[in-house]
């Protein structure tokens, strides 16, 4: 009657090992179970590959661009009446040589035959509708602002000067006609005026900050937003740091000459010199 009294008031656990098990199985075995679901909810956010290759790592810098960049501009400008459309070769001067002119992050290189055989087989409207959503990395038209008439005719330029035997596309109703120069007018008999008094020099044409902005926007943002190819990111003081030792002065002069993957003037062969100057300045004082 006693020994059954005595067992009514013990617990499971009776001897030293069953302790030892039943402490291992409660503390013991919960944290590596823990550990290991830590570990395989870490492992499954980490890139297959390991590292990311050069390609990779720009299209990610570019996409992370695209996240970031402003939703829009605002643009006051002086109604000067129906804008005459670019033509093919000022479209691509002002906004596709930049990366075209070198084959940055794989844009096909311009006259490259061989480069662009591939593409000019997919037809006039599939490059169109390439160039005009972007592909790769490539923005939406390339980052510009020109209308789907002269992105087409920018196109149709590139294509043909690789050996396409592209037809330039259609004009779209309302459009401004080419300005042609009027011929001179035949030479009229009259007595010599009197001498006139010199006129004054040309003043020099000095670009606003204004300009180089909307510049940097049109042609430079498509290269320094991503740091493409190697071009310093805007507003990276790290990046920028070595090149202000040159001055204003001695980085425009790079620009204007292109230097490594940068084409002459950024690409922006329309562009003056001093657009070009103040389109440094403001990505200097960015990076200040």
């Amino acid at each position: 009657m006693s020994d059954n009294a005595h067992d009514s008031h013990t617990g499971p656990i009776k001897t030293p090992a069953q302790l030892l098990w039943t402490s291992f199985f409660s503390f013991v075995v919960p944290v590596f179970i823990i550990i290991g679901l830590v570990y395989f909810v870490t492992s499954a956010q980490k890139p297959t590959t390991g590292t990311l290759s050069q390609a990779d790592a720009v299209s990610a810098e570019i996409a992370t661009a695209k996240r970031i960049a402003r939703v829009g501009t605002v643009e006051l400008q002086a109604n000067a009446g129906p804008r005459v459309p670019a033509n093919g070769e000022q479209v691509y001067k002002a906004q596709c040589a930049a990366c075209h002119d070198s084959g940055a992050v794989g844009a096909p290189k311009f006259g490259d035959a061989a480069a662009w055989s591939a593409r000019i087989g997919l037809g006039y409207d599939a490059l169109l509708n390439s160039a005009l959503k972007g592909k790769n990395n490539m923005n939406a038209q390339g980052g510009g602002t020109y209308s789907d008439y002269e992105i087409g005719r920018a196109v149709v330029y590139m294509a043909n000067a690789a050996g396409g035997k592209l037809d330039e596309p259609a004009a779209p109703e309302g459009a401004a006609a080419p300005v042609v120069a009027a011929a001179p007018a035949a030479p009229v008999m009259a007595a010599a005026p009197a001498p006139a008094a010199a006129a004054p020099a040309a003043a020099t044409t000095v670009a606003s900050a204004a300009d180089g902005e909307a510049l940097y926007k049109k042609a430079c943002m498509a290269c320094h937003v991503a740091g493409v190819a190697g071009a310093p990111k805007f507003g990276d003081k790290a990046a920028w740091a070595p090149r202000l030792a040159l001055g204003v002065d001695g980085l425009t002069a790079s620009v204007i000459k292109g230097k490594n993957a940068m084409p002459p003037k950024g690409g922006a062969a329309t562009a003056s010199d001093a657009e070009i100057k103040a389109a440094v300045a403001y990505m200097v004082a960015a990076a200040k």
